[in-house]
């Protein structure tokens, strides 16, 4: 499972004319789930993401994670983290899951989440998005379960 992480000072993700996600100070993360994927790729993520200590303390220093900030997350599904672009100009997507895999496990990182009492605002799965946001610092990293990177 891979996610891009970005601190934000606003996010939003919609579809078509509809805003279905939208937060304030938080994250916004981008996940995308791969074939091997499973429940320790879940719970690698979610606690990952709930514990980031990416905002800034009154020393300036990055000591706080999203919760600590009472900041929102914002997770969008995206099957192209998983593209393989090493080969041509054509991008691979043989390692992303199939949607009736990748959508329950993207479900459990959100329920995970919920669990750790921080508010979240979501994507929809299989719909062609627009993704606004304000990256704040700029801070993005990359998580990848299998920690290849």
């Amino acid at each position: 499972m891979r996610a891009v992480v970005q601190r934000v000072s606003s996010a939003s993700v919609a579809v078509g004319d509809r805003t279905v996600g939208r937060i304030n100070h938080g994250l916004l993360v981008l996940l995308g789930v791969e074939n091997e994927d499973g429940p320790a790729d879940v719970q690698y993520i979610a606690d990952k993401i709930g514990g980031l200590r990416i905002f800034e303390d009154d020393t300036h220093h990055m000591n706080r994670s999203v919760g600590d900030v009472s900041g929102s997350v914002l997770v969008v599904p995206q099957f192209t983290l998983a593209g393989d672009c090493r080969k041509g100009r054509r991008p691979s997507f043989d390692a992303a899951a199939a949607p009736v895999t990748a959508e329950p496990l993207y479900e459990d990182v959100i329920r995970k989440l919920k669990a750790k009492g921080l508010p979240i605002e979501t994507g929809e799965f299989k719909a062609m998005m627009q993704v606004s946001l304000v990256n704040d610092g700029p801070i993005t990293l990359l998580l990848d379960s299998r920690k290849r990177f």
